[in-house]
């Protein structure tokens, strides 16, 4: 039996009278691609924050590599999107920063720049960037520490294609690697591509969760069965 990296019990968010997250419980394992799958507003990035131990539940629990809390970044690494950075820091300033707050050596900084591709883009300021190398920059963020575990809420939105297929590549090679990946993507194209495993989101509720080989009928498209997938609940 395969031991779970990342695991919910019963896990519920509300903001006001509406409930974001609705008594989850679900496990992502080691060595997988799982896509978090949903409609607008369905919670994936109220779960995905809850996990990485930016909000509070109301209940339930959380538990990264058995951890009651996600770990710091050599256990949980989170991309939540290219808008949460000061846009007159420098590439490099950023990342460097991040390492000093969970202490990274810096020669890991200059590492994972080349890995996403902004070695060249060291310098620049990032409000200068374009939103396909933010992306790239919010990614380095989450690879910094070289966690055991990874989530991504949309790391595709900004990516050209060379960019999608470097992030497809990515995680193939994580996941081959033992790492526990979670992809929140609206991209169904990339999904039938790079992911081992789906977590459907209705309301704030797991309706469906396994592995994709599994659940898509044999000799069905699978890209269309998971478009008929989110489409029964739109």
């Amino acid at each position: 039996m395969i031991r779970p990296v990342i695991e919910t019990i019963g896990l519920t968010k509300s903001f006001g009278s509406s409930r974001a997250v609705d008594g989850v419980t679900v496990e992502f394992p080691a060595g997988s691609v799982t896509a978090l799958l949903g409609l607008n507003g369905a919670g994936k990035t109220t779960l995905l924050r809850l996990i990485a131990g930016l909000d509070r539940p109301d209940a339930g629990t959380v538990a990264v590599c058995r951890q009651p809390r996600s770990g710091g970044p050599r256990l949980l690494g989170v991309h939540l999107g290219p808008d949460a950075m000061n846009p007159k820091h420098t590439v490099h300033r950023h990342l460097a920063w991040l390492a000093a707050l969970s202490g990274i050596g810096s020669a890991r900084v200059d590492a994972i720049l080349d890995e996403t591709g902004l070695l060249g883009q060291r310098s620049v300021r990032i409000g200068r960037l374009s939103l396909g190398a933010r992306q790239r920059l919010a990614i380095a963020g989450a690879l910094l520490g070289e966690p055991r575990a990874l989530l991504f809420d949309e790391p595709l939105n900004g990516l050209d294609v060379p960019g999608i297929v470097w992030f497809r590549s990515l995680l193939r090679r994580l996941a081959k690697a033992g790492c526990t990946v979670v992809v929140a993507t609206h991209l169904l194209g990339e999904v039938a591509l790079t992911a081992d495993r789906i977590a459907l989101l209705v309301d704030g509720q797991i309706q469906t969760v396994g592995a994709l080989q599994q659940l898509a009928p044999e000799g069905e498209d699978t890209r269309e069965w998971l478009e008929n997938a989110l489409l029964e609940y739109a």
